[in-house]
């Protein structure tokens, strides 16, 4: 079942990558998918953006819930390995970006993936106590991830809080 994310996110998604329901790709946590328009010919796989989030009332910092998040991939990978991590933003809007190397089953095939993930710390503006911390992640083939990463990065710098919804 599709999730909403706790705290609303406006974005704008690059040029030519198409919205799709989640539950129709085989990712019912997720709050939003979007699918690259060109998929990978040798691969047989679709490069991918997802987001998802959650309140956490834990005090576990953002290093502590990427934690989580690679231990989640190792039960469902063969191997999940983490390439890159970095603490990015500021006090008042801390991030993480981290670089996963998986090899995994994915279209009935063992692949060798990337996947790239942001979080996103954010405070419920209409209860500041509350924190919510949105993921971002882009999914790639290995050899696709050079030729896909800009978009991603195109996408993410567009996230922002949408002051503009209603609840």
């Amino acid at each position: 079942m599709t999730t909403t994310l706790p705290v609303p996110i406006a974005f704008e998604l690059p040029d030519g990558w198409r919205a799709t329901p989640p539950d129709g790709v085989g990712a019912p946590g997720a709050a939003f998918v979007a699918l690259h328009p060109h998929p990978h010919p040798e691969a047989g796989f679709t490069a991918n953006i997802t987001v998802d989030g959650a309140f956490r009332p834990d005090a576990a910092t953002l290093p502590e819930i990427a934690d989580e998040s690679v231990e989640n991939l190792r039960g469902s990978a063969a191997s999940v390995d983490i390439a890159e991590r970095r603490e990015v933003g500021s006090e008042e809007a801390p991030g993480l970006t981290q670089t996963l190397a998986i090899s995994a089953v994915a279209g009935g095939a063992l692949r060798d993936l990337i996947q790239s993930q942001v979080y996103l710390s954010m405070l419920d503006v209409d209860d500041p106590d509350k924190r919510a911390v949105i993921r971002l992640i882009l999914t790639v083939t290995a050899s696709q991830h050079r030729d896909v990463v800009e978009d991603f990065r195109d996408f993410v710098r567009t996230v922002r809080p949408d002051s503009g919804a209603t609840s």
